[in-house]
């Protein structure tokens, strides 16, 4: 028996998750020195803070493409492999698509983890492209001082089934297709407060395919489509509702939350603070306990989607199709201030 002790991936980096993401605020900053999109058939570029760009390939079809990679949110390599890649090939679904390949951005430190360390982070990529129906098609490696890994994924959509973040209307509800918390929780593992059961609840949730979206793309009364990553959840809502020129009420206490995750709100990431410092002016006055779930950074998170009154029955009917059992815990309302009541 070996006695060297279990590598702990995420001792090796700085940040976690989605968590690693630059802020809103300062992103904006970054963001904010590019010019208008140069394309005429780029559908949607990085204007409308969506979650890909579009291409139109001029027959009714366009071509989505995305990227997304972060540092270690566990410590087992084949769970930080599939996590990642679910993670990236979420956002071909938020805009109603179907992803058709990907290929793997990896950077290693490879004079503190061995290399094979990395090759079981490729084993649940492919675990995960393989349960998406995509091939890990190729991909680029360097050696870096901390652990990374993400993917570039190709997708495509009918652009008539093609949906963006910035398109909902008044009256539309809301949902939400996975609970919120893991940030909460893989934070208390980190302190080791969280439980087993916790954990893995979080990390089940975490290897859940957004696959819905492909289905919800094909609904009419679907207005807005977006997931719900390292902004948090009042972050990619603030998106939705500035984007579509709108604000939104919700009842904090329906919106969907990992189970027990009360015994965790104490257990910020840095994310929380820096997500509300970008956006917190913008919502109503929040309970520290609001504050820690609904700013909470997510990793892999769910899809919040935006339907019109006269959408619901199909909605609910194509979700219960995809094993969703969904319930409304808000609504969009003409633009006013503050853009999020949280209530």
């Amino acid at each position: 028996m070996s006695d060297t002790p279990p590598i702990r991936l995420t001792q090796y980096s700085h940040g976690a998750g989605c968590g690693c993401k630059i802020s809103p605020k300062v992103l904006e900053s970054i963001l904010g020195h590019g010019g208008g999109q140069s394309h005429p058939r780029l559908l949607v570029g990085y204007q409308s803070k969506d979650d890909a760009a579009v291409f139109d390939m001029g027959d009714g079809r366009a071509v989505i493409s995305t990227t997304d990679f972060f540092m270690p949110i566990v410590d087992d390599p084949f769970d930080f492999g599939r996590i990642a890649s679910v993670n990236a090939i979420s956002d071909v679904y938020a805009m109603g698509g179907t992803p058709l390949m990907a290929i793997a951005v990896l950077g290693w430190p490879l004079a503190k983890i061995p290399a094979a360390v990395a090759a079981q982070v490729l084993d649940g990529s492919r675990a995960a492209c393989a349960q998406a129906g995509i091939p890990l098609a190729g991909g680029h490696s360097i050696d870096a001082p901390e652990p990374i890994f993400g993917l570039a994924v190709t997708g495509e959509v009918p652009i008539a089934n093609l949906k963006r973040n910035d398109c909902a209307t008044a009256g539309c509800q809301l949902f939400l297709t996975k609970p919120l918390g893991v940030g909460l929780i893989t934070t208390a593992q980190k302190r080791g407060r969280a439980t087993d059961a916790d954990v893995q609840r979080a990390v089940a949730s975490m290897c859940t395919l957004n696959d819905a979206g492909a289905a919800f793309g094909k609904v009419t009364g679907v207005r807005a489509l977006t997931d719900v990553t390292g902004f948090g959840f009042l972050g990619h809502l603030v998106e939705m509702c500035e984007g579509s020129g709108l604000s939104a009420v919700i009842d904090s206490a329906r919106v969907p939350r990992l189970p027990g995750i009360e015994t965790y709100l104490d257990c910020t990431p840095g994310g929380t603070d820096r997500n509300f410092e970008s956006y917190g002016h913008k919502i109503s006055a929040l309970t520290p306990e609001q504050m820690a779930l609904l700013c909470d950074p997510q990793t892999s998170g769910g899809l919040l989607v935006a339907v019109d009154e006269a959408g619901i029955a199909e909605f609910q009917r194509v979700a219960q199709s995809c094993g969703l059992s969904l319930q409304t815990f808000g609504r969009l309302i003409p633009a006013q201030t503050p853009c999020v009541t949280v209530q």
